[in-house]
């Protein structure tokens, strides 16, 4: 098993406000391009340094320059990043409009019977009493025998979704499920801006109108409007999609995912929310891609991920108005345009990129300010060993680009294994053979219906993500023989008894309050002592 709270503590979050080194740092002044969500984690995570206050932080904002923002969730190691700063979910979270997130249902992505929705769990301490279950129904129905392997009966987070329950235990309950959030990214980035003023971060509303290079061919200056120069050691990239700093001064190449994630283009536009409140999100398949759902307190964020090769941007928005039933309703629409891929080098000379102008992939599996929160805390790792020199920078990268193509195998996987044949998108996708080694051994290791755990487990494929997440993508999916074909189990085979796993995750379910009713009255995280997870 894999301490993941060890990991999430040591690798992602910050260090505790007020921790202080005697050495000096490797740089005086590190200047952000850029706020938002990415620019002010950054922030507030290099003002938490092992430095202090002698490491000098400037936000540099422009005011001619909106945020992206229209709505997201996140990961579990959001929670690392807060609990590392001392910030309780009892104040960020009804600041932000924000509410749990259990895990993420997707609908209409498999037309095979019995697996045309499935859910994608956040793991849980529980899970260990059940994914002996749920891995062994999957082996025994991949070699042919008709045992029930679909995920959402064996995860005590799809129970919670399912019912509008919060995941967090009361009290009585010492087990931990493992959970994310879901916010209003813009309101999100005004809270943190506010927590890094008050940590000694400078915030400069101003306009970058010309970046100059020294003669070795770094950062040296940026040019404000008004013809004042700003000055620093040290910049991060957190400009967006311009990229202003990695992509337009630096040059830095850019590598593009395109070849097999199709989809380029967005739409969002916001709906009323009243009744029970979910602690999902919901990805539901549509003709060409993807429509999401998420969840906040006031209001339910809605939008489209698609491929402009294959829709207009006409069609997808009154594809999304159809789902939505909004088609005559006099509701603005948001439409963004992706870039999906990622920077030849994350770390380019003195500049490092967080954020969109890091790269992006499609944000599917919420991983957006993942990548944040791992590159600042890797920053911060590499400002307080002192070492900024090309051994550090090209391990820095190199571990950063393996991050990126694991997680982009496993949004592939999603399409790749799509079993719609309505477009020629989903065609498409599912017919994609541009896959990498990695994926490639995942799948033919299922399709060769071996066990894919012990492959997972040694590091031979499918890094980045856990047993518990692949084996739920492709059993939720129905990538198992035809029906027709299975046979009776053998007296092994039907070994575990489905109705005393049934019992176990429903009856630890009734330790876990509404959705709305734990929001109302959120209980304290920082210093929990409830027992953390461990990952199968």
């Amino acid at each position: 098993m894999t301490d993941t709270a060890t990991v999430f503590n040591q690798q992602l979050a910050p260090r505790a406000a007020g921790a202080a080194s005697d050495a000096p740092p490797p740089v005086q002044h590190v200047c952000i391009v850029g706020g938002g969500t990415a620019g002010w984690m950054t922030a507030l995570m290099l003002a938490s340094s092992a430095y202090g206050p002698r490491l000098k932080v400037t936000v540099l904002e422009s005011p001619q320059v909106g945020i992206i923002g229209v709505g997201e969730g996140s990961t579990p190691w959001l929670r690392g990043f807060f609990d590392g700063l001392g910030i309780e979910e009892s104040e960020w979270m009804p600041a932000c409009n924000a509410t749990y997130k259990s895990g993420i249902t997707f609908e209409g992505w498999s037309t095979k019977p019995g697996f045309e929705r499935y859910f994608h769990p956040f793991a849980s301490m529980l899970d260990n009493l059940t994914m002996h279950q749920f891995v062994d129904n999957v082996h025994a129905r991949l070699q042919g025998a008709d045992v029930y392997a679909h995920p959402d009966r064996f995860f005590v987070a799809a129970t919670l979704a399912r019912q509008g329950k919060g995941p967090r235990a009361r009290h009585s309950f010492p087990f931990d499920v493992w959970y994310g959030y879901h916010f209003d990214a813009t309101l999100l980035g005004r809270f943190l801006a506010d927590k890094a003023r008050q940590r000694g971060v400078q915030h400069l509303p101003r306009h970058v109108t010309q970046v100059q290079l020294s003669e070795r061919g770094d950062i040296a200056r940026l040019q404000l409007d008004g013809g004042d120069m700003l000055d620093a050691d040290f910049f991060v990239d957190c400009s967006g999609f311009a990229s202003l700093l990695i992509g337009q001064a630096l040059r830095t190449p850019f590598v593009s995912f395109a070849d097999n994630l199709f989809n380029d283009a967005a739409l969002a536009l916001p709906t009323p929310r009243d009744g029970p409140l979910p602690s999902q999100t919901v990805s539901t398949a549509l003709r060409h891609g993807w429509a999401w759902q998420i969840p906040l307190t006031g209001r339910c964020g809605n939008g489209y991920v698609y491929s402009s090769a294959h829709c207009s941007a006409d069609a997808a928005e009154t594809e999304l108005r159809r789902h939505l039933g909004l088609l005559d309703a006099d509701v603005p629409v948001r439409h963004l345009k992706m870039r999906v891929g990622r920077m030849s080098k994350i770390w380019h000379r003195n500049c490092v990129a967080v954020g969109l102008s890091q790269g992006f992939i499609e944000p599917l599996e919420a991983t957006a300010l993942l990548f944040v929160q791992r590159t600042a805390a890797m920053l911060v790792e590499a400002l307080e060993k002192g070492d900024l020199g090309p051994a550090a920078q090209q391990d820095f990268n190199e571990a950063l680009r393996q991050r990126f193509e694991n997680t982009r195998d496993y949004i592939v996987a999603h399409y790749k294994t799509n079993s719609r044949t309505d477009t020629d998108y989903w065609r498409a996708n599912a017919e994609n053979m541009r896959l990498s080694d990695s994926l490639q051994q995942v799948l033919m290791t299922w399709m060769s219906r071996q066990p894919l755990a012990p492959a997972l487990r040694a590091g031979r494929c499918g890094q980045g993500y856990p047993i518990v997440s692949w084996y739920a993508l492709l059993a939720g999916m129905g990538i198992f023989p035809d029906a027709a074909d299975l046979q009776p189990p053998t007296p092994h085979q039907a070994r575990h008894r489905l109705g005393a796993v049934d019992d176990f995750v429903a009856r630890s379910a009734l330790n876990f309050p509404d959705h709305r009713a734990l929001l109302a009255d959120i209980p304290p995280r920082v210093g929990d002592r409830t027992l953390q997870l461990y990952l199968w």
